[in-house]
């Protein structure tokens, strides 16, 4: 019997959250990202949609299609909440669900159909429950493997306009047998793995769809691409995709980054910026019962060149000023006077709860240090206790998760230079 594979994508997540907290952006062209010139567009709502903005986007950019449209800095505590709520409704029909993100997961409902019905029916009730339940709205796509349940999910979606979404089928069913049907006709460049220079290498073929790239020799794919890429090409250009869905996907690494408004040219900010967020990625590993045997700093100039640097410790560390006297160091080697416009912390090399040898730094108490932090944390808030350097004339300037993901805000211009 085939797999019954969900792919529940939430429409316009992060706008739509902020629409339901604030209803008078109702209706508005909403905008949730950076609004500063680094700034790109998270995610928007579907009125500014109807202009041409999309994700990604970089924001200058999206101000000039839609001067009017109202930008929002993303808040992503906010989006985990709801994301949790979401995926609490998702495992009541299954155990097997594989977030990929905030706002979308997969779905393994192939043991669950007898209780719930087929995959139309439980992409409906999962429709019925967010917007019962959340007040918001998903796609969701059905099919028999990931590839075109997350394409399918696609079919499913709302469109654009300027009043407003034009509702979409809001559950796409790709029924078993009609799988290459469903596939064949869509354009190349809704593959996974297939970007703007593959389809570029691909054009030459005379590729353009996905029906077309199956017809290519394998050997010819192979040439032109490489093995790996040849050949995962070629698979799922034939519908071949057996990856299950993952429920515990192994955290890899742990980190903050934030681009900045303007460039720093010195060391003393940037370094207070890193001992910020190393205090944050520490406190974030021991949350998750997690230490780290590696912290990496990164940083992009102001030519987008990119450059990092690593630190291994001989024990896996998961203190604040350990951390964070590792990152200073770091930084400590890099020639930042080019100018600076992101900076990065992140711990890898992650061990899950793990018994280790105390080094003459930790001895010194910074372990009881750090849960007496934890304590008041979790009792007054993040902003009740951090390290001394993080304070400035409004309080403990707190690295939260997300913070400037998506690029600075607009700042006053003696804010700047501050």
């Amino acid at each position: 019997m085939s797999r019954t594979i969900l792919h529940v994508d939430m429409d316009a997540f992060f706008a739509a959250v902020e629409v339901l907290v604030d209803p008078t952006l109702a209706g508005k062209p909403v905008i949730v990202g950076g609004s500063g010139a680094r700034g790109v567009v998270a995610s928007c709502s579907y009125e500014a949609r109807a202009y041409g903005i999309h994700s990604a986007m970089p924001s200058l950019r999206a101000k000039r299609l839609c001067p009017h449209a109202v930008f929002v800095h993303g808040r992503y505590d906010l989006y985990s909440e709801y994301s949790k709520r979401l995926h609490e409704i998702l495992t009541s029909f299954t155990p097997l669900v594989e977030g990929i993100a905030l706002d979308e997961a997969f779905l393994d409902v192939s043991g669950s159909r007898r209780l719930f019905g087929d995959g139309r029916a439980i992409g409906d009730a999962i429709r019925a429950r967010v917007h019962d339940e959340m007040r918001l709205s998903c796609s969701v796509g059905v099919a028999t493997c990931k590839l075109l349940a997350k394409l399918a999910s696609e079919e499913a979606k709302p469109t654009a306009s300027l009043k407003g979404p034009i509702p979409g089928a809001g559950v796409y069913v790709v029924e078993p047998g009609t799988e290459l049907e469903f596939l064949h006709p869509l354009p190349v460049r809704a593959l996974w793995g297939v970007g703007p220079a593959t389809a570029s290498r691909l054009s030459r073929f005379g590729v353009t769809t996905i029906g077309e790239l199956a017809g290519v020799p394998l050997d010819s794919l192979i040439t032109a691409l490489g093995s790996a890429a040849g050949r995962h090409l070629h698979n799922l250009a034939w519908a071949r995709d057996d990856r299950p869905v993952e429920p515990e996907r192994e955290t890899k690494s742990i980190g903050h980054e934030e681009t900045y408004p303007f460039d720093h040219v010195e060391q003393e900010p940037l370094r207070k910026e890193a001992l910020r967020m190393a205090d944050a990625v520490a406190a974030r590993l021991r949350h998750h019962n997690l230490t780290a045997r590696t912290v990496t700093l990164k940083v992009r100039f102001h030519d987008f060149s990119t450059i990092t640097r690593s630190h291994t410790f001989l024990t896996p560390v998961d203190t604040g000023p350990v951390l964070a006297q590792a990152a200073s160091d770091l930084l400590a080697q890099v020639d930042v006077s080019s100018g600076v416009r992101l900076l990065g912390v992140s711990a890898s090399n992650l061990v899950e709860d793990a018994a280790r040898q105390l080094t003459l730094d930790e001895a010194a108490g910074w372990d009881d240090a750090s849960s007496a932090v934890d304590a008041i944390r979790a009792r007054f808030g993040d902003e009740a206790v951090g390290p001394a350097t993080n304070l400035g004339e409004s309080g403990l300037r707190v690295k939260r998760m997300g913070a400037q993901q998506w690029g600075p805000s607009s700042e006053p211009r003696e804010q700047r230079e501050q």
